[in-house]
């Protein structure tokens, strides 16, 4: 539901370029999206690359190319925090001349004792305040020798009560934060007031992001009280666990997006699969169309408790879109997963494609399975017998299927006529007797699709190659 039905919904989805883009982060652009398009509202992006060091380009490429991917098209001109700089500027020179901050010159030593200090008198550590009693002529003596400083927030002592839509009332006591830092100059704002100036800025009302920033929470809601800002309303979405029901292990499963896609992955199945990982439909259904979640989403529907990763229903969802798609679509998906060789024949993929869709879970693991439809793998003569099958009952009965799919001219109704041709022989002369040599003169693997099914693909020239290979193996 939207906060403020009065005014259209404006949510943002602000990643870090500092790494690459995981499911969480998935996850969290997703429901901001679901709740934009839900509401009729809008999905902004905003890039916080202010950390210099660790801030890619190629990470940032990594998160748009992710969004693209999964079909989470953004709304608005993209904002990137390194370009508003001046901006932050002129907000923390408002907050320094109402003295709301101030600079800090404490070393890192100091700091430490201050905090041992703390610590052996079982208090919470927080910065004590040395350097708010400082003059405006002895900062700007410190500031004009070039002692290293940082600016600080001067905390209000009060209580922030937070009515987040997910977890209800949180109620925090800033008193036991301390003057926190908010930039390291006027042009390096750390991530609390940038986050906190943007929200505003970019007109967000509705804030929509994982539980591990609730502790931030209050500091932005206090920085933008300074500035004279009113504070978006929150939604803290709940941590993504394995099934350990521990948190996330980036070691485990917490991969990047990217890695699914190169997996095989459909975006349809990625989606899918998001969507469940600490939300709920009515009816709690496990398959959703896109038109769908947006239809029925709503933040009042998101569970409070860890949302557990289950990798084997993340299958499960592929291996259902991979079924479900039309053959030419899931061919485009396919493109990158195939070799050229095969890419080049394509009506012959196409075949494959449809007998296949049903029995792989992944794109990645095509092409290894479908080698054998473009060239006959070796295999021993041995494999052609079924069970205690004498080999010259084998032989003969690879001659009579031989004969009826020579005798059966190419065309359209080839496949129908060989198939009600050959179970009549099979059925005659014992089926596994039969289509188990077919199958493996055909394949040359023991597991693989139905011996007709992959003769309807390999067509009548093909077929007969193979099952002629066979005859000379067991006839040598």
């Amino acid at each position: 539901m939207n906060p403020d039905p009065k005014k259209p919904a404006r949510v943002r989805f602000a990643p870090s370029p500092t790494g690459p883009f995981s499911i969480g982060n998935a996850r969290t652009a997703l429901f901001n999206w679901l709740f934009a398009r839900h509401e009729g509202g809008k999905f902004l992006l905003r890039i916080e690359d202010t950390d210099k060091e660790r801030s890619k380009k190629k990470f940032e490429k990594d998160i748009l190319d992710s969004l693209k991917w999964l079909g989470l098209e953004w709304d608005e001109k993209l904002i990137r925090q390194s370009e508003r700089l001046d901006i932050y500027e002129g907000h923390l020179q408002k907050l320094l001349k109402e003295k709301r901050a101030y600079y800090c010159f404490c070393t890192p030593e100091e700091l430490e004792a201050e905090r041992q200090a703390q610590l052996s008198q079982g208090l919470a550590p927080k910065y004590g305040g040395r350097c708010l009693p400082l003059t405006e002529k002895e900062v700007a003596l410190r500031l004009r020798r070039g002692d290293s400083a940082v600016i600080r927030f001067k905390m209000p002592d009060k209580r922030v009560v937070i009515n987040d839509i997910v977890r209800g009332r949180v109620e925090f006591d800033t008193g036991l934060f301390g003057d926190i830092i908010i930039a390291k100059g006027l042009k390096k704002p750390l991530y609390n007031f940038a986050a906190a100036v943007d929200d505003v800025e970019m007109g967000a009302n509705q804030v929509i992001r994982g539980e591990d920033h609730l502790s931030n929470t209050p500091k932005q809601i206090v920085i933008q009280e300074a500035l004279g800002f009113s504070h978006p309303t929150f939604a803290h979405l709940p941590l993504i666990l394995g099934p350990d029901r521990r948190k996330l292990s980036k070691r485990k499963l917490d991969i990047s997006l990217g890695d699914y896609k190169k997996m095989g992955y459909l975006p349809q199945a990625v989606l899918n699969f998001l969507v469940l990982l600490g939300w709920h439909p009515e009816q709690d259904r496990e398959v959703l169309s896109v038109p769908e979640m947006i239809k029925e989403f709503s933040l009042e529907r998101v569970q409070k408790g860890g949302a557990a990763f289950n990798k084997e229903k993340l299958d499960w969802l592929n291996t259902y879109y991979i079924r479900q798609l039309p053959t030419e679509e899931l061919l485009v998906y396919l493109k990158p997963f195939v070799t050229s060789a095969q890419l080049s024949k394509k009506k012959l993929l196409i075949r494959i494609l449809e007998v296949e869709k049903g029995r792989i879970k992944n794109l990645k693991e095509f092409s290894g399975i479908v080698k054998f439809f473009f060239k006959l793998p070796a295999y021993k003569k041995e494999m052609l017998i079924w069970g205690k099958t004498d080999a010259k009952i084998t032989l003969a009965n690879l001659r009579g299927v031989l004969e009826i799919v020579k005798s059966i001219p190419s065309g359209s109704s080839f496949k129908k006529r060989v198939e009600n041709r050959v179970m009549a022989f099979a059925e005659r002369e014992g089926r596994g007797d039969v289509l188990w040599p077919l199958r493996v003169a055909l394949s040359g693997q023991a597991a693989s699709p139905g011996p007709l099914e992959i003769l309807g693909v390999l067509g009548k020239i093909e077929t007969v190659k193979r099952i002629n290979e066979a005859i000379k193996k067991l006839d040598s």
